[in-house]
């Protein structure tokens, strides 16, 4: 056995090397009829949507974090607010991810008003025509237009119409009152120590 890093012994790399290579040519029509496939797909299935619905959630990092995108799937505490079972859910089109957590209240109602406003615009056909199930729609549902797109994206923010600056805005310096409050903060303990240090003395003088 050839041990460390010197010369191969025999060396013959280029002998029928035609019939071992591996080619990828196909990877342009491959990735067409994926693609016509997958409309093909979509077309067949009627009404449903053309794709799934997915929670908007924050990018990461504070550079990122301004903008909304669609997440991997909805929290348990979302669709539990929204008043939608888990298994219910996978049913009717919405992604679920176990693992998400909901780390603010903004961002948890944002998503909770997202799975109302599907589920309000939503329509299940019954799986046999006149027998209609629990949540299946009836009536003029059934015959009334609908659109396969899904609730577009919050904006990320409103942008506010052009103001004038007041005087109290222009006095204000924010650098200088980041640093009083963190300051405030980091010394509140020891604050909160001497009152309490204080108020002893005074009892054991009383």
């Amino acid at each position: 056995m050839v041990k460390h890093n010197n010369q191969l012994p025999k060396n013959h790399f280029r002998k029928d090397w035609q019939r071992r290579v591996k080619t990828w040519f196909d990877q342009p029509g491959a990735k067409k009829s994926r693609r016509v496939a997958r409309s093909k797909k979509a077309l067949a299935s009627g009404a449903a949507p053309l794709q799934r619905l997915r929670p908007a959630v924050r990018c990461p990092t504070q550079r990122y974090n301004i903008r909304i995108r669609e997440g991997r799937g909805f929290t348990l505490s979302e669709l539990k607010l929204a008043g939608i079972r888990k298994k219910e859910a996978k049913g009717l089109g919405i992604v679920v991810d176990h693992r998400r957590r909901s780390k603010s209240e903004e961002g948890q109602q944002l998503n909770v008003d997202r799975l109302k406003d599907y589920r309000s615009r939503l329509v299940v056909f019954p799986r046999k025509a006149g027998k209609a199930k629990k949540g299946d729609a009836t009536g003029e549902d059934l015959t009334a237009h609908i659109t396969r797109s899904l609730p577009a994206l919050p904006s990320a923010y409103t942008a506010e119409a052009p103001r004038a600056i007041t005087a109290e805005e222009k006095e204000f310096n924010a650098f200088i009152t980041l640093r009083e409050t963190r300051a405030e903060k980091r010394n509140l303990g020891a604050k909160i120590k001497r009152a309490e240090a204080k108020a002893a003395e005074e009892a054991a003088k009383k």
